[in-house]
């Protein structure tokens, strides 16, 4: 079927618009936030509501082609090539039931839409360290948050699913309505569907303490050994990370910053300041400080922790799960982010446990849940050939070669690094995944995502 047909077909089904290679808006539409890698689709639905996305999936389904979903395109794993690329960017809106404690977020809705909705109720989601993302793909995900060692993973508190299965069905799914599908969709999502809204659990959250300390690696060299230290008596309430940052000496960079290593210990803790400031205190006696921005602050300030970068660029990023690093790993990590390259390259540690390593009361698929730490590796592609990338991925992930316990996080994983999409999954729940795609989607119709593929495609 040529293009003209398939708009012509869809034009007369959907209420929203349908794009086709050469109609304005078309590249526009197909690229997101990562500049890397965009889809290709022969064809664009920007749905006005779940029933053109029941349009979309059942077309595709009818024409053999697979679809993608996209809002935002910060996760984007697997580029769509030739079929039909839902964009949930048009489904937006948070609706907030303060009594009961949660949001209704639609597809296309940003993170920070619904940190601004619940702030007005002194409640908060469980965003992560960049607000400006799409709130459902970080969800279905999993989602590592800010605020994770007291609360959990996101998918831990979603309490309903809508979504267009591959059966050009659109369903709610709860625990009770579907509880094998529910378990799937919140840590494997993208592979059973295109997901229209998620109802999500709030936390009575209003202010937080939190920034971040700054310190010069050339005067600390020994900073990552430090802060792994100083994580083991921290209480669930605290969750952190160290990021070690090599500056160009370049104008686009602060002045404090350029030509430097520099170590970002960034912290959000849900007690008081007082507590805060006590908890940091080990910290802070460190010294040289570059910067030092920790303090109270309302939620809705959460996203200056990180500062994460707003506009679209290209990326790899990778990370594994572990158990542990020893002061000679960490010595090795802290000399890799400090090695020359064309590029500065981000190498990150984020502490894990507390809640983050329990199951939530209705279980999962997000796993690995033993994990203590999180060592993730990001390299910009800009001025940097893909395989000098590579390369440094590689060498960061192999100095804690033993100390993995077999995963990697979906939210953290950029671009197409190598490596298996069981990695995101305990054993036993890929297996299980394995049949519940068998049987929901055995063309494997949603596959351009961390892939299940079902056992025919095996």
């Amino acid at each position: 079927m040529n293009g003209a047909a398939t708009a012509r077909i869809l034009t007369d089904q959907v209420r929203g618009a349908v794009l086709l290679p050469g109609d304005a808006g078309f590249d526009a539409r197909r690229k997101g936030f990562q500049t890397a890698y965009h889809h290709r689709p022969s064809v664009i639905v920007r749905p006005d509501g779940p029933e053109d996305v029941v349009a979309a999936v059942a077309h595709a389904a009818g024409a053999g082609l697979s679809v993608a979903a996209q809002a935002t395109g910060h996760g984007l794993s697997f580029p769509l090539d030739g079929g039909v690329l839902v964009d949930t960017s048009t489904l937006t809106g948070v609706t907030v039931d303060a009594r009961a404690g949660t949001a209704r977020v639609a597809a296309g809705t940003r993170f920070t839409d619904v940190v601004d909705a619940a702030a007005r109720h002194g409640l908060a989601p469980l965003n992560g360290s960049a607000p400006g993302v799409g709130a459902v793909g970080y969800v279905l995900g999993g989602g590592l948050g800010l605020l994770g060692r007291r609360f959990g993973w996101a998918a831990d508190h979603v309490r309903a699913v809508e979504i267009v299965t591959p059966d050009a069905r659109s369903r709610r799914v709860t625990a009770d309505s579907d509880p094998g599908l529910f378990r799937a969709l919140r840590g494997a999502g993208a592979n059973f569907g295109v997901v229209t809204a998620v109802e999500l659990e709030l936390v009575r959250i209003s202010r937080i303490y939190g920034g971040e300390l700054v310190f010069d690696l050339a005067r600390t060299p020994d900073l990552l050994e430090r802060y792994l230290g100083w994580t083991r008596t921290l209480p669930e309430e605290l969750t952190s990370s160290v990021s070690l940052v090599a500056y160009p000496d370049l104008p686009l960079f602060p002045a404090r910053l350029r030509g430097r290593l520099a170590g970002h210990v960034r912290i959000a803790h849900t007690g008081d300041a007082r507590s805060g400031e006590c908890l940091a205190a080990p910290l802070r006696a460190i010294g040289h400080l570059l910067s030092d921005t920790l303090a109270e602050m309302p939620y809705t300030e959460c996203g200056a922790i990180y500062d994460d970068p707003h506009m679209p660029h290209a990326y790899l990023g990778d990370n594994v799960l572990l158990r542990a690093v020893t002061p000679e790993q960490a010595a090795a990590v802290t000399e890799l982010a400090g090695a020359p390259g064309p590029v500065p390259c981000v190498v990150d540690v984020r502490h894990l446990g507390g809640a983050l390593g329990r199951q939530p009361a209705v279980p999962n698929v997000v796993g690995h849940r033993e994990a203590r730490y999180l060592l993730r590796v990001l390299v910009p592609l800009m001025g940097a050939e893909p395989d000098h990338a590579d390369r440094m991925r590689r060498a960061v992930l192999d100095t804690v070669a033993g100390q993995s316990v077999g995963g990697r996080c979906q939210n953290l994983v950029y671009g197409r690094p190598p490596g298996p999409a069981e990695d995101f999954w305990e054993p036993a729940d890929h297996r299980w995944l394995t049949g519940l795609k068998t049987r929901l989607d055995p063309a494997n119709l949603f596959r351009c995502n961390r892939n299940i593929p079902p056992a025919a495609h095996g």
